[in-house]
């Protein structure tokens, strides 16, 4: 191994007439004569030389060989030592692949990133052919040099582009790779409320070159390359809110991989696409799902679901068994309820068939669990009791808001006849009273078309659960104050509108957006039984989902109890119609 070390420098030697202007200051060590000399000596017997550099190379202080940046020969010279280092002393290992994925901010000194990224994959793989046992050193080194989610958005999509590329060669470590990326996105989604990015982006008020978002969370530590241009471009299209930004450019890059992914030479590769769809639908499970109120990491569901009609309805029938599965706590059959009436109403690739199909899935269950709780003790409006009940039954009405002209067209008997038997007005008389936990926005709307049609009229019962929401009496430091809780459910939309300027562009022919009906939307301002903010030309719903701090009234049963409601409660299963892919 000495040899090796000897050989690279001088290699090392012989470029220092080019390089060393720009090498950065490092401990110099002294020779007693050339390598190529000491060498020969040393076959002559005289060791002194020999034992000299042994000496000056053992010094702990002396840095490593900044092999990244030299000449190909230097390079290959290094990836043999590296190679013949691990195969022969396994020990080694770990040290060695710290040294060739070392964390990004250093890699800022090089002008040429993608020859250094090049060198450093061409190290990786190498190292994980001679040592199988690679995958299970290498993921913590991953984990532990994640960029803090603050750095700059150059930073973090430089990091995030070369760990989704180590997925290509170790496919071992893409399951743990994905989860550990999807949980950096999320920290920011989080981070970002929807209201909150709108609110900066429609002001236009903040100066991009300065610090005008001091009081923003991930805003701290901007390092020394944010002026830096990513490839995708910051300029014109760049997210004025930071955290916003840092987001949309780790979803191009986590969007631009689904897709190649996905793909071989351009066409969709089916065998691929559901390799990765399960490694997917593991990390949505795991880390998105219980997530709540996230705006846009889920939309990578999306986007994978968009590309095969088998893809989407996988993933309907994934979060179905999730909502009717009695053993999962109800936080997760309502999150999955929400989920699943999001992306009916918003895919535009499901075609009617699959919406109609799911539409009586969730309809049967519906009566099946009217049929096992109307006539019982329980039989009243709780949330706590419920919570899947109501939160299936808001899908099934937000999804007829947006799918009912879909529905109708074509044949209008035919599709009357549809909703008729799906026998909603049985839904919204029932005792447990799904109109009084659905969101206003949802309830206005849906009774604007049920009337419309003659399928439902909600409105009697509407006004009757108005005059029963008593308000709520609060005690603050400035006085008390009276409110009430519009969002007992705590509901969020999952695929409301994408914000994120740039990665927007792939959802613009895949996404629903509200087309508001002129005759509908005149009954709900007839009859805003309910009152609700004002609407947003782009989606009903702006503004209609509460954070959480609303104190309930009226509504039995306490806001916080549907967390630990029992999981058992009235869910008759009913098998998902498997469609083949």
């Amino acid at each position: 191994h000495l040899k090796f070390l000897l050989h690279t420098h001088l290699l090392y030697d012989m470029e220092v007439g080019r390089d060393f202007i720009n090498t950065p200051p490092v401990k110099t060590v002294r020779f007693g004569d050339t390598v190529v000399n000491t060498l020969a000596k040393l076959k002559q017997g005289d060791t002194s030389d020999y034992e000299m550099i042994k000496h000056q190379l053992s010094d702990p202080d002396i840095k490593r060989l900044p092999w990244l940046g030299r000449t190909q020969a230097v390079v290959d010279e290094y990836l043999a030592f590296l190679s013949n280092l691990v195969s022969a002393q396994t020990v080694h290992l770990r040290p060695c692949l710290k040294m060739v994925f070392p964390t990004v901010c250093p890699f800022q000194m090089y002008v040429d990133l993608p020859r250094i990224f090049e060198h450093c994959h061409q190290a990786l793989q190498m190292i994980a052919r001679y040592v199988p046992s690679t995958s299970r050193f290498l993921m913590p080194i991953l984990t532990e040099n994640f960029p803090f989610v603050q750095k700059s958005p150059r930073t973090l999509e430089c990091y995030v582009h070369n760990l989704l590329r180590i997925t290509v060669y170790v496919p071992a470590l893409r399951k743990d790779v994905l989860e550990l990326i999807v949980s950096k996105m999320l920290a920011l989604d989080v981070s970002a409320p929807r209201s909150e990015i709108e609110e900066v982006e429609s002001s236009g008020e903040q100066d991009q070159g300065g610090k005008a978002h001091d009081d923003f969370l991930f805003d701290m530590d901007e390092d020394e390359d944010s002026a830096v241009t990513s490839p995708t471009g910051l300029h014109s299209s760049a997210m004025l809110h930071p955290v916003a930004e840092r987001l949309d450019t780790l979803m191009g890059v986590l969007l631009a991989f689904v897709k190649d992914m996905c793909h071989v030479n351009g066409s969709l590769d089916t065998e691929k696409a559901k390799a990765l769809y399960r490694d997917l639908v593991g990390v949505f499970d795991r880390l998105v799902l219980p997530t709540h109120a996230s705006c846009h990491v889920q939309y990578y569901m999306f986007y994978l679901c968009s590309f095969r009609l088998g893809l989407a309805e996988a993933f309907l029938d994934h979060l179905w068994k999730l909502l009717q599965n009695p053993s999962q706590p109800p936080i997760t059959r309502q999150a999955s309820a929400s989920y699943m009436g999001s992306f009916l109403a918003r895919a535009k690739f499901l075609p009617v068939a699959t919406v109609k199909a799911c539409l009586d899935l969730l309809v049967s269950w519906l009566h099946l669990y009217i049929d096992s709780q109307d006539s019982g003790l329980k039989a009243f409006c709780d949330v706590s009791l419920h919570g899947p009940f109501y939160a299936a039954c808001q899908a099934v009405f937000y999804t007829l808001i947006f799918r009912h002209k879909a529905i109708l067209e074509g044949s209008m008997k035919a599709g009357l006849d549809y909703l008729q038997r799906l026998n909603l007005e049985r839904i919204v008389m029932c005792r447990l009273n799904p109109l009084k936990v659905c969101l206003p926005a949802v309830t206005n709307m849906f009774a604007a078309i049920t009337r419309k049609y003659q399928l439902v009229f909600c409105y009697t019962i509407m006004e009757r659960n108005n005059r029963c929401v008593l308000p709520v009496v609060r005690s603050s430091v400035g006085g008390d104050s009276l409110s009430t809780n519009t969002n007992p459910l705590d509901t969020f939309f999952p695929f409301d509108p994408y914000l994120l300027k740039r990665s927007r562009k792939l959802f613009e022919s895949i996404y629903q957006v509200w087309e508001e009906p002129s005759d509908c939307a005149l009954d709900v301002r007839s009859k805003d039984v309910r009152k609700a903010p004002a609407e947003d030309e782009d989606d009903f719903l702006h503004g209609q989902t509460p954070q959480g701090d609303m104190v309930m009234g009226g509504t039995p049963g306490s806001y916080e109890a549907h967390l630990a409601s029992p999981s058992s409660m009235g869910s008759p299963p009913i098998a998902f119609l498997q469609r083949r892919f």
